[in-house]
């Protein structure tokens, strides 16, 4: 069945594989940005911000699914207030559209790798990436308290980066997983594919499911 996406942070290197992998599967996507264009052939783009709660409704209504990628900057300031805001945002304009359904590019740092232990309190963690993962990590915790939205949020493995589109992959929930040799890696094709597979089959309803080698 085509879904009627509508797709924020449509522009950058996770949210462009996603925007291609939806079009590619035939679905329509309507490509949310600030600059109001789109690398992706076949959407539909326009332009929002996410601290505009009246365009992201305006936006986002007549859409079956609400879909995010936006990521927090990493432009060196603390970007988890402003980063929360900005998805505090999306969900009250998801809600004022009367949508449902909302899945969300989340972060790997709140990953655990030992009960009770989250990834981004672990020694060594590189402090170039903490405050985005904090940033990530409220977000989620954000999520676990909307109990009147049918949310996803997905997080990648420790590492995401442009490859290769393989389509194998492992579906994990909490824990970070790691392949044989220690290593917790995806590519942004195969993270796409596990994303709008999740879009299609609402597997994972107010969760959290990890995707990684």
């Amino acid at each position: 069945m085509s879904l009627n996406i509508v797709l924020f942070g449509a522009t950058g290197m996770v949210g462009s594989r996603i925007a291609a992998e939806a079009v590619e599967r035939g679905h329509s996507v309507t490509a949310v940005s600030r600059s109001g264009s789109s690398p992706v052939p076949g959407v539909t783009a326009v332009s929002a911000n996410l601290t505009d709660l009246a365009r992201v409704a305006e936006v986002t209504a007549g859409h079956d699914v609400v879909a995010s990628a936006v990521a927090p900057p990493r432009d060196g300031s603390n970007p988890t207030a402003p980063f929360l805001n900005m998805n505090e945002t999306l969900v009250a304009g998801v809600r004022r559209a009367g949508l449902g359904r909302l899945v969300v590019v989340g972060g790997a740092g709140s990953l655990e790798v030992a009960p009770g232990q989250a990834l981004a309190d672990q020694p060594g963690f590189p402090d170039a990436y903490l405050g985005e993962a904090l940033a990530h990590r409220d977000v989620l915790a954000f999520l676990r308290t909307v109990d009147d939205l049918d949310w996803t949020y997905i997080s990648p493995a420790a590492e995401i980066a442009p490859g290769e589109r393989t389509g194998e992959f492992r579906i994990g929930g909490d824990r970070l997983m790691v392949d044989a040799d220690g290593n917790s890696r995806i590519s942004a094709e195969d993270y796409a594919i596990a994303f709008v597979d999740e879009v299609e089959r609402d597997g994972h309803a107010r969760s959290r499911m990890s995707v990684a080698y």
